[in-house]
């Protein structure tokens, strides 16, 4: 009688509980692409630029895009109102970084760690292809409750910015999340730290990037 009902009793137990053993478990979506944007009103390869980003932004929902205005076109016609110090700082030093003869508009720069300029579609592709196929980052941003937690290791110092910008109705621009206001939060050597969700007083972009505007390690819209 054993050798007749154990085969039974397996296909039982088997057949019990493959629901619970298949269910899906939730997966978190992976850090988006950090794209960031130089640009000025007094560029004339400028608009191409942002419709390229409009583009973007609407076809995929692995990147965040952020425009900064600088100002060294100015010369050229009106003063650029969005154009900020800031701007001008952050992509000298990926002038630096990257080795170029010096800063140009329309260019883009992903998770920093590559470089085009804004305004060649194929080109943007290709950048965002080869960010999207690089190694993890060794640091996650997560929301856990009320508070956004950082976690992961790293060696060297990495800083913590929250970036402001413009997005819906509050964007008269045809720019793709225009800065309106960059603040560090304070330096990162690892571990577990919470952050505040409350350090946002608008629309924000929270941005974990190694010192002197190296790689981008984690980016995260804290708005929504």
């Amino acid at each position: 009688m054993k050798h007749v009902y154990l085969p039974s009793l397996i296909l039982f137990a088997m057949a019990a509980f493959p629901a619970a053993a298949q269910k899906p478990v939730p997966v978190e979506a992976p850090a988006p692409v950090l794209v960031e944007l130089f640009a000025s009103h007094n560029c004339r390869a400028c608009p191409k630029a942002h419709r390229t980003m409009t583009e973007v932004d609407a076809k995929r929902d692995d990147v965040l895009i952020l425009t900064w205005s600088v100002d060294y076109w100015d010369y050229l016609g009106e003063k650029d109102p969005m154009a900020m110090a800031e701007s001008k700082d952050r992509q000298r030093a990926y002038v630096d970084k990257f080795r170029l003869r010096g800063p140009y508009t329309p260019q883009t720069v992903y998770n920093g760690v590559e470089q085009c300029p804004g305004s060649k579609p194929a080109q943007v592709e290709s950048a965002l292809k080869r960010v999207s196929a690089a190694d993890p980052s060794p640091a996650h941003l997560a929301r856990k409750g009320k508070k956004i937690e950082l976690t992961g290791s790293v060696t060297d110092l990495t800083d913590i910015f929250v970036i402001e910008y413009l997005d819906g109705d509050a964007n008269p621009t045809n720019m793709v999340h225009p800065v309106t206001n960059v603040t560090s939060i304070g330096p990162w050597i690892g571990g577990r730290v919470e952050i505040d969700p409350s350090v946002c007083k608008s629309t924000c972009a929270l941005v974990v990037q190694e010192a002197g505007f190296g790689r981008v390690l984690a980016a995260m819209d804290i708005s929504r």
